[in-house]
Protein backbone atom coordinates (compact mmCIF):
# COMPACT_ATOMS: atom_id res chain seq x y z
CA UNK A 1 0.00 0.00 0.00
CA UNK A 2 2.82 2.32 1.04
CA UNK A 3 4.21 1.91 -2.99
CA UNK A 4 0.72 2.67 -4.05
CA UNK A 5 0.38 5.99 -1.90
CA UNK A 6 3.65 7.33 -2.67
CA UNK A 7 2.58 6.86 -6.59
CA UNK A 8 -0.55 8.43 -6.06
CA UNK A 9 1.26 11.02 -4.17
CA UNK A 10 3.67 11.94 -7.17
CA UNK A 11 0.80 11.88 -9.98
CA UNK A 12 -1.75 14.53 -7.41
CA UNK A 13 1.76 16.47 -7.59
CA UNK A 14 2.47 16.01 -10.93
CA UNK A 15 -1.14 17.14 -12.48
CA UNK A 16 -1.30 19.89 -9.36
CA UNK A 17 1.88 21.50 -10.24
CA UNK A 18 2.59 23.53 -7.40
CA UNK A 19 5.70 25.56 -8.73
CA UNK A 20 4.03 25.72 -12.21
CA UNK A 21 1.15 27.45 -10.79
CA UNK A 22 3.56 30.23 -8.60
CA UNK A 23 4.31 31.82 -11.66
CA UNK A 24 0.94 32.57 -12.70
CA UNK A 25 -0.31 33.15 -9.11
CA UNK A 26 2.47 36.00 -9.28
CA UNK A 27 1.06 37.34 -11.79
CA UNK A 28 -2.44 37.50 -11.25
CA UNK A 29 -1.38 39.57 -8.37
CA UNK A 30 0.89 41.78 -9.26
CA UNK A 31 0.67 45.01 -7.73
CA UNK A 32 -1.59 43.37 -4.65
CA UNK A 33 -0.37 43.83 -0.95
CA UNK A 34 0.78 40.76 0.75
CA UNK A 35 -2.68 40.72 2.35
CA UNK A 36 -4.29 40.45 -0.72
CA UNK A 37 -1.67 38.09 -1.79
CA UNK A 38 -2.17 35.71 1.34
CA UNK A 39 -5.96 36.27 0.97
CA UNK A 40 -6.26 34.99 -2.17
CA UNK A 41 -3.94 32.21 -2.08
CA UNK A 42 -5.90 30.65 1.43
CA UNK A 43 -9.29 31.26 -0.77
CA UNK A 44 -8.26 30.05 -3.76
CA UNK A 45 -6.91 26.54 -2.52
CA UNK A 46 -9.50 26.36 -0.16
CA UNK A 47 -12.18 26.55 -2.85
CA UNK A 48 -9.99 24.10 -4.88
CA UNK A 49 -9.95 21.46 -1.96
CA UNK A 50 -13.78 21.43 -1.95
CA UNK A 51 -13.98 20.98 -5.05
CA UNK A 52 -11.64 18.03 -5.36
CA UNK A 53 -12.36 16.15 -1.97
CA UNK A 54 -16.38 16.10 -3.44
CA UNK A 55 -14.95 14.88 -6.45
CA UNK A 56 -13.29 11.82 -4.27
CA UNK A 57 -16.54 10.96 -2.88
CA UNK A 58 -18.81 11.05 -5.53
CA UNK A 59 -16.51 10.28 -8.65
CA UNK A 60 -17.19 6.96 -8.65
CA UNK A 61 -21.28 7.18 -8.42
CA UNK A 62 -21.25 9.94 -10.91
CA UNK A 63 -19.61 7.30 -13.47
CA UNK A 64 -22.44 4.69 -12.03
CA UNK A 65 -25.01 7.74 -13.10
CA UNK A 66 -23.87 8.73 -16.72
CA UNK A 67 -23.51 4.89 -17.36
CA UNK A 68 -19.81 4.80 -18.13
CA UNK A 69 -17.64 2.37 -17.78
CA UNK A 70 -14.17 2.49 -15.65
CA UNK A 71 -12.72 1.49 -18.78
CA UNK A 72 -13.95 3.53 -20.95
CA UNK A 73 -12.97 6.71 -18.53
CA UNK A 74 -9.32 5.15 -17.84
CA UNK A 75 -9.00 5.61 -21.91
CA UNK A 76 -10.30 8.79 -22.25
CA UNK A 77 -9.07 9.82 -18.71
CA UNK A 78 -5.32 8.24 -19.99
CA UNK A 79 -5.67 10.50 -23.16
CA UNK A 80 -6.66 13.64 -21.53
CA UNK A 81 -4.03 13.41 -19.34
CA UNK A 82 -1.07 12.24 -22.43
CA UNK A 83 -2.62 15.68 -23.89
CA UNK A 84 -1.52 17.49 -20.75
CA UNK A 85 1.75 16.04 -20.55
CA UNK A 86 2.58 17.37 -24.06
CA UNK A 87 1.70 20.78 -22.70
CA UNK A 88 4.22 20.70 -19.67
CA UNK A 89 7.15 19.33 -21.76
CA UNK A 90 6.90 21.95 -24.30
CA UNK A 91 6.14 24.23 -21.70
CA UNK A 92 3.15 25.77 -23.40
CA UNK A 93 -0.36 27.23 -21.73
CA UNK A 94 -3.53 25.62 -22.36
CA UNK A 95 -7.11 25.22 -20.55
CA UNK A 96 -6.19 21.95 -19.09
CA UNK A 97 -4.19 23.50 -16.42
CA UNK A 98 -4.14 26.93 -16.53
CA UNK A 99 -6.10 29.95 -18.09
CA UNK A 100 -6.35 30.78 -21.39
CA UNK A 101 -5.01 33.93 -22.42
CA UNK A 102 -8.00 35.79 -22.71
CA UNK A 103 -8.87 34.11 -19.54
CA UNK A 104 -6.06 35.96 -17.77
CA UNK A 105 -6.67 38.96 -19.43
CA UNK A 106 -10.58 39.11 -18.10
CA UNK A 107 -8.82 38.15 -14.12
CA UNK A 108 -6.90 41.24 -14.64
CA UNK A 109 -9.84 43.11 -14.31
CA UNK A 110 -11.07 40.99 -11.16
CA UNK A 111 -10.11 42.05 -7.67
CA UNK A 112 -10.94 38.69 -6.23
CA UNK A 113 -9.09 35.66 -8.58
CA UNK A 114 -9.68 33.50 -5.66
CA UNK A 115 -12.63 31.23 -7.83
CA UNK A 116 -11.47 32.13 -11.31
CA UNK A 117 -9.09 31.49 -12.48
CA UNK A 118 -7.01 30.30 -9.55
CA UNK A 119 -9.13 27.86 -7.72
CA UNK A 120 -10.95 26.58 -11.28
CA UNK A 121 -8.89 26.07 -14.07
CA UNK A 122 -5.60 26.62 -12.17
CA UNK A 123 -5.68 24.25 -9.25
CA UNK A 124 -9.07 22.38 -9.94
CA UNK A 125 -8.89 22.11 -13.58
CA UNK A 126 -9.93 18.97 -16.50
CA UNK A 127 -6.50 17.52 -15.53
CA UNK A 128 -7.18 17.47 -11.93
CA UNK A 129 -10.53 16.50 -11.87
CA UNK A 130 -10.02 13.40 -14.21
CA UNK A 131 -7.14 12.04 -12.06
CA UNK A 132 -9.07 12.06 -8.70
CA UNK A 133 -11.68 10.04 -10.77
CA UNK A 134 -9.32 8.06 -12.32
CA UNK A 135 -7.58 7.62 -9.05
CA UNK A 136 -10.19 7.01 -6.47
CA UNK A 137 -12.18 4.86 -9.06
CA UNK A 138 -11.21 1.40 -7.55
CA UNK A 139 -10.93 2.55 -4.39
CA UNK A 140 -13.77 2.31 -1.91
CA UNK A 141 -14.39 3.63 1.84
CA UNK A 142 -15.75 0.69 3.13
CA UNK A 143 -13.90 -2.01 1.19
CA UNK A 144 -10.10 -0.04 1.55
CA UNK A 145 -10.73 2.52 4.54
CA UNK A 146 -6.44 2.66 4.85
CA UNK A 147 -6.48 3.15 1.58
CA UNK A 148 -8.96 5.70 1.27
CA UNK A 149 -7.81 7.83 3.83
CA UNK A 150 -4.42 7.78 2.67
CA UNK A 151 -5.07 9.25 -0.60
CA UNK A 152 -7.21 11.78 0.88
CA UNK A 153 -3.95 12.64 2.97
CA UNK A 154 -2.05 12.51 -0.58
CA UNK A 155 -4.38 15.04 -2.12
CA UNK A 156 -4.27 17.50 1.10
CA UNK A 157 -0.50 17.16 1.61
CA UNK A 158 -0.65 18.23 -1.90
CA UNK A 159 -2.92 20.95 -1.49
CA UNK A 160 -0.55 22.05 1.25
CA UNK A 161 1.94 22.29 -0.52
CA UNK A 162 0.25 24.19 -3.30
CA UNK A 163 -0.43 26.54 -0.44
CA UNK A 164 3.08 27.03 0.54
CA UNK A 165 4.23 27.44 -3.61
CA UNK A 166 1.43 30.26 -3.84
CA UNK A 167 2.52 31.73 -0.07
CA UNK A 168 5.96 32.37 -1.67
CA UNK A 169 5.63 32.81 -5.19
CA UNK A 170 7.37 35.70 -5.20
CA UNK A 171 10.00 34.58 -3.69
CA UNK A 172 9.92 31.31 -5.88
CA UNK A 173 10.44 33.30 -8.66
CA UNK A 174 13.26 35.06 -7.34
CA UNK A 175 15.13 31.95 -7.30
CA UNK A 176 14.27 29.55 -10.11
CA UNK A 177 13.04 32.57 -12.50
CA UNK A 178 10.49 31.32 -15.84
CA UNK A 179 12.75 28.97 -16.87
CA UNK A 180 13.96 27.04 -13.77
CA UNK A 181 9.23 26.84 -13.21
CA UNK A 182 9.67 25.76 -16.89
CA UNK A 183 12.52 22.97 -16.77
CA UNK A 184 10.31 21.78 -13.77
CA UNK A 185 7.53 21.47 -15.77
CA UNK A 186 8.99 19.61 -18.47
CA UNK A 187 10.79 17.26 -16.39
CA UNK A 188 6.91 16.85 -14.39
CA UNK A 189 5.27 16.43 -17.90
CA UNK A 190 7.54 13.35 -18.35
CA UNK A 191 6.38 11.28 -15.46
CA UNK A 192 2.83 12.36 -15.70
CA UNK A 193 2.96 10.97 -19.72
CA UNK A 194 4.15 7.72 -18.27
CA UNK A 195 0.85 7.56 -16.07
CA UNK A 196 -0.88 8.47 -18.75
CA UNK A 197 -0.11 5.78 -21.10
CA UNK A 198 -0.41 3.56 -17.71
CA UNK A 199 -4.12 4.13 -17.13
CA UNK A 200 -4.98 4.01 -21.15
CA UNK A 201 -3.35 0.39 -21.17
CA UNK A 202 -5.13 -0.19 -18.03
CA UNK A 203 -8.55 0.88 -19.53
CA UNK A 204 -6.99 -1.16 -22.86
CA UNK A 205 -6.63 -4.23 -20.93
CA UNK A 206 -10.31 -4.17 -18.37
CA UNK A 207 -11.97 -3.27 -22.20
CA UNK A 208 -10.75 -6.67 -23.45
CA UNK A 209 -11.03 -8.46 -20.79
CA UNK A 210 -14.60 -7.47 -20.15
CA UNK A 211 -15.42 -7.93 -23.71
Amino acid sequence: MQDQLITIFITFLVVLDPIGVAPLFAALTRGGSDRYRRRMAFKGVGIATLILFLFVFTGDALLRFLGISLAAFRLSGGALLFLLAIDMVFARPSGLRSATVREQEEAQYREDISVFPLAFPLLAGPGALTTILLTTSNIHLHAQPALFVGVLGALLAVLLLTLLCLLLAPQLMRLIGQTGANVIDRLLGVILAALAVQFMLEGLRTGLLNG
